[in-house]
C-alpha cells in the first residue's frame, strides 16, 4: 500500500475546471464515506480551496487509477478531459507534496498563511468521517509541526507580497496602533475591498468609504462596519482622515494638492498618510511636495513587494530544507512500522511451527513412544525448521565478504 496526493491546482487548470472538481464543505463528509465504500481505500481526506483540490489516500496504483475515475464521476465530469490537469504523487513524494502545501510553498501567493488552517479543516472533517487511521494520523501531525516550524523559524509570511498588504504593512509601520487612527478609503472595488480586509485584521476600527456610487460604498462598508460617503463628500472628510488610500477607476485625480493643503490646515498640519493604489494616479503628484502629506503610489509599494517576495523566496529556501527533515522523519517512522510488522510476522510463524512439532510430539507420546525419543526428535526438527531460512540468507550475505555485513550477521547471532 502506498500513500497518494492526487489533485488539480492553479498551476494545472483553468478556474473555470477548478471550480467543477471543488467540494462544498457540506460535501466533504459524504464524499469520504462514498470514495472509501467504493474503492476500499482506508486514509482518505479531502483538501478543496478555491485554488486547489487535492485527495490524499493510502492504496495500491489500481485503487488510484480508481480515485480518479471517483472523482470525475462525482462531479459529472468526463475522466479524459480532467486526466490532463490531474497531477498524482506517490509515498515521499506525496508526503513532500502535503507539507510544501500546508507551508504555503505551494500557494498562488508564496507563503501565504491561510492554507494551514485549511489542511487543518480538511484533517479534521477527516478524521470525523472516520478515514483517517494510525498512518494518516502520523503523516498529519507530522506535517503540522513541519508548517508550525516554518512560519516560526523563517520569514515565509513575514513581509508584504501584495500592493494591497503592503500599503496596509506602512501605515502599520507609521502609526503603530491602528485602533485610533481614521481611514479613507477612495473606491468600492477588489483592491480596495482587499484593503479593508488587512485593515480590519491590523486592527482599524474607524473606516470611511468613498465611491462614486454611494450604494456600492454602502455594500461595501457594511462588510466592515464603516461609514460611506460619496466623492463629492471627499474635501470635506478629508481633514479627518489620518490614512488615505485610494484605487478607482477614474482617469482624472480625484484629490489635488489644494484640496490636501486645506485639509492639512484644518488639521493644524498633523501629518497625513497617502497611498495611491490608481493607474492612471487618483492623487495628483505634486501632493508629495506638501511638508506634512506623506504619498505612496503603486510604483513605490512594487518596489517593496518585489523585495519581500525575494525574501520570501529565500525563506522557502530554508523551508524546503525543513520539510525534507520532516519527510525523512516520517519516512524512517514508515520503516520502523514495517519492521514491526515484520518482527511480528516473524513470531507468529515460529509459534505455529513450535505447536505443529508440539502437537506431533504430544501424539506420539500418547500413542506410547519413548519419551526420550519423542524430545530429542522435537528438538532436532524445531532447531533445524527455525534455522533453515536464515541459514539460507546468511551464507548468501557472507558470499559477498562484505564487512559490514559480516558485522552485522554477528550482532544478530549474538556471536
Amino acid at each position: 500500500m502506498a500513500i497518494f496526493a492526487l489533485g488539480i491546482n492553479h498551476k494545472t487548470a483553468p478556474v473555470a475546471l477548478r471550480e467543477q472538481v471543488a467540494f462544498a464543505p457540506e460535501q466533504v463528509s459524504q464524499a469520504l464515506r462514498e470514495l472509501t465504500m467504493l474503492t476500499s481505500i482506508t486514509d482518505a481526506v479531502i483538501l478543496s480551496t478555491c485554488n486547489r483540490t487535492e485527495l490524499y489516500f493510502n492504496g495500491s496504483a489500481s485503487q488510484a487509477e480508481q480515485v480518479i475515475s471517483w472523482l470525475a464521476q462525482f462531479h459529472a465530469l468526463n475522466s479524459t478531459d480532467l486526466q490532463p490537469h490531474l497531477y498524482l504523487h506517490q509515498d515521499h513524494a506525496a508526503a513532500e507534496h502535503l507539507m510544501q502545501v500546508a507551508s504555503g510553498l505551494d500557494s498562488l501567493v508564496l507563503g501565504e498563511p491561510q492554507i494551514l488552517g485549511q489542511v487543518k479543516q480538511a484533517y479534521n472533517q477527516a478524521r470525523n468521517a472516520g478515514t483517517i487511521n494510525p498512518q494518516f494520523e502520523r503523516l498529519f501531525q507530522k506535517t503540522f509541526a513541519v508548517a508550525k516550524q516554518v512560519r516560526t523559524d523563517t520569514d515565509i509570511g513575514a513581509n508584504a507580497v501584495s500592493v494591497a498588504f503592503a500599503a496596509v504593512s506602512l501605515a502599520k509601520q507609521i502609526f503603530g496602533d491602528l485602533a485610533k487612527v481614521r481611514v479613507l478609503l477612495i473606491g468600492a472595488g477588489e483592491t480596495i475591498e482587499l484593503v479593508a480586509k488587512h485593515l480590519q485584521e491590523h486592527g482599524a476600527g474607524q473606516l470611511t468609504v468613498a465611491n462614486r456610487t454611494y450604494d456600492r460604498a454602502v455594500l461595501l462598508a457594511q462588510q466592515f462596519a464603516a461609514s460611506a460617503i460619496t466623492l463629492s463628500q471627499v474635501p470635506q472628510q478629508l481633514a479627518e482622515a489620518d490614512i488615505v488610500i485610494s484605487s478607482t477607476a477614474s482617469t482624472l485625480p480625484i484629490v489635488g494638492k489644494g484640496m490636501v493643503e486645506q485639509a492639512l490646515k484644518q488639521r493644524k498640519h498633523k501629518p497625513m498618510f497617502l497611498v495611491d493604489l490608481a493607474v492612471p494616479r487618483d492623487i495628483e503628484q505634486q501632493v508629495a511636495e506638501l511638508e506634512d502629506a506623506y504619498l505612496y503610489t503603486v510604483d513605490d509599494l512594487q518596489s517593496i513587494v518585489a523585495q519581500n517576495l525575494t525574501n520570501r523566496q529565500q525563506a522557502a529556501e530554508q523551508a524546503k530544507q525543513m520539510i525534507s527533515i520532516g519527510v525523512a522523519e516520517f519516512a524512517q517512522w514508515q520503516m520502523l512500522q514495517g519492521n514491526a510488522d515484520w518482527v511480528r510476522d516473524y513470531r507468529q510463524r515460529c509459534d505455529t511451527l513450535r505447536n505443529q512439532l508440539l502437537a506431533k510430539a504430544l501424539n506420539q507420546l500418547a500413542s506410547g513412544k519413548d519419551a526420550e525419543k519423542v524430545l530429542a526428535e522435537f528438538s532436532v526438527k524445531l532447531t533445524n525448521r527455525l534455522m533453515h531460512s536464515p541459514t539460507k540468507a546468511i551464507r548468501q550475505l557472507v558470499q559477498d565478504d562484505e564487512l559490514n555485513k559480516q558485522n552485522m550477521i554477528n550482532t544478530l547471532l549474538d556471536l
